[in-house]
């Protein structure tokens, strides 16, 4: 009898063909695999090919996944993946980001200058007598939230190596349990707001993870073929190590720039409102806070997604030729050096919607807050409902923009030709049934959430047992706490993001050239068959 596959069961879609043995050896020159029950693909078919140049055109799809030209020596990334006419796309969001972040600077460097002025009445710890916002103690905070969300990141991905098989129950169970206890911890504390949020979550994990489960087996392949690809090539850590290092300055930058904003342009007993240094107004503070928040928002996901194009670029080289004797020399610099010239304005681009939709559900959330402050129960529920659809367009933009950041990443296209390619190509090639199957972002996600809910912990607590002047009546609880969570969140999606990298980047190979998977990677499309048969339906159309 045929094997089903460890889950088989799970899946009911496509109809079982003859049995019939696929006589690999005879087409590869290799042992004919055994039978797994269902007719493998038979690349020979007439299907619907993607948009643009076919894959025989592309040096990734000839002999050994390049095209045999005479370098005589190992090719180098840009001869791998060349592009016939590169040009720099999307420049004009590449210019708009770099104004961006030029007006930061200067906002940042005018709030601290005169945040240093004055930093005597703003205390450390203890003794500020700064009663109107935030001070020196949110400073000290927010350093804890860093150091916190740094550690257990790098754990995190530590865990993800060490415990591959484990690694997915262990992220979902102890999300779950450290959502319950914090929510339960809040509402014992009368902090109703957080509390319910945090219980809410919680109970939609459980209700998730529980109908995640038949479909661990195939996650946990493809994490350890992740895993195994980047132990090859250590260099993948090495980028995610300088991405975190990258995100913790910033992160120790944008927590400074905040508190500055709140102690130099606040007004009320405020000195620096009477000594030149400020011009106060709750006007210019919202209107300060908004705008580098969004720069926040927009440079860590640009940074995000320049170390997922770089990633892109390693794993990439491996699908198409796994041999290191043709392995291109220098993949990460080359995709680093695509990543930064050509490719940063389309980077730069699907990086700003992104920033725009996470940046209006904060909004919705701190309206949501507000409202739930107040006692307008229809605003609160009618915000929270808005935050839950904008949620649901961020989980489509994102999902979207990894597989088409790993097109970017091989072929060097602008950000719209891109995503319009991948989508088709995912789509005609069947491979949406394999991401569709795939945890791997959604556990990378839940385990984000687990360092956020941890630092959004730390943060509560920490204004609990300092009690700092300008928070006696915890109207700034929910602000501090929302800025702890969004910075574990950020500096750990980060941290982890060459894991869920290298599966995007397989996945969006397998679209473009299945044919490859079974020759190249016998191995892996044969454990791909025992956990998923489907498999032999779903790399082609």
């Amino acid at each position: 009898m045929a094997q089903q596959g460890e889950a088989a069961g799970y899946y009911t879609g496509a109809p079982q063909q003859p049995q019939q043995a696929y006589h690999q050896g005879q087409q590869y020159g290799q042992q004919p695999p055994m039978n797994y029950g269902q007719q493998p693909p038979q690349y020979g078919n007439n299907y619907a090919p993607p948009q643009g140049p076919q894959p025989s055109q592309h040096p990734l799809a000839q002999q050994n996944g390049y095209a045999q030209m005479n370098y005589g020596e190992k090719p180098s990334f840009d001869q791998a993946f060349k592009i016939e006419r590169p040009k720099y796309n999307d420049w004009w969001a590449g210019l708009l980001l770099i104004a961006v972040f030029l007006g930061y600077v200067a906002v940042s460097g005018l709030a601290i200058r005169g945040y240093a002025q004055n930093i005597n009445f703003n205390g450390g710890i203890y003794g500020s007598q700064n009663d109107f916002g935030l001070d020196s103690n949110t400073v000290i905070l927010f350093a804890f939230v860093l150091g916190m969300a740094t550690i257990l990141s790098y754990a995190y991905m530590w865990a993800a190596r060490a415990f591959t098989k484990q690694f997915i129950w262990i992220t979902g169970i102890l999300n779950i349990i450290f959502g319950f206890v914090t929510a339960l911890y809040m509402l014992s504390r009368r902090y109703w707001s957080g509390g319910i949020v945090f219980l809410l979550f919680s109970v939609f994990y459980v209700i998730c993870f529980i109908s995640w489960i038949p479909r661990i087996p195939f996650s946990v392949l493809m994490l350890q073929t992740a895993i195994d690809v980047s132990k090859k090539y250590g260099h993948v850590y090495l980028v995610s190590l300088i991405g975190g290092l990258i995100a913790m300055a910033f992160s120790a930058w944008f927590s400074v720039t905040l508190v500055a904003i709140y102690a130099n342009y606040h007004p009320g007993n405020n000195p620096a409102c009477d000594n030149g240094t400020g011009g106060c107004g709750n006007g210019k503070v919202i209107g300060l806070i908004v705008f580098v928040t969004f720069a926040m928002y927009w440079f860590s996901e640009w940074l995000k997604n320049t170390i997922h194009v770089t990633i892109s670029g390693v794993y990439g080289s491996w699908y198409f030729n796994p041999d290191n004797e043709k392995f291109p020399k220098g993949a990460t610099r080359g995709a680093l050096k695509r990543a930064l010239t050509y490719s940063f304005g389309s980077i730069s681009l699907g990086s700003l919607l992104v920033a725009i939709i996470q940046f209006l559900r904060q909004l919705c959330s701190a309206a949501q807050r507000s409202a739930s402050g107040d006692g307008n129960l229809v605003a609160s529920i009618l915000f929270c409902v808005f935050g839950c659809l904008i949620g649901i367009l961020e989980w489509a933009v994102e999902f979207l923009n990894r597989y088409a950041f790993s097109y970017i990443a091989l072929y060097g296209k602008a950000y719209i030709a891109a995503a319009k390619d991948t989508w088709k190509m995912i789509k005609d090639r069947g491979i949406d049934a394999l991401v569709n199957e795939c945890l791997i972002g959604p556990v990378l996600s839940m385990g984000a959430t687990f360092i956020a809910y941890a630092c959004a912990l730390l943060a509560y607590l920490y204004l609990i047992f300092t009690s700092p002047a300008y928070n006696q009546d915890g109207g700034y609880t929910p602000v501090v706490v929302a800025f702890a969570f969004l910075i574990g969140l950020q500096i750990c999606k980060i941290f982890t993001t060459p894991l869920s990298s290298g599966i995007d980047t397989i996945f969006v190979a397998m679209a473009w050239d299945p044919e490859v998977l079974v020759r190249a990677h016998p191995d892996l499309y044969h454990r791909m068959v025992a956990v998923y048969p489907h498999v032999q339906q779903a790399i082609h159309a």
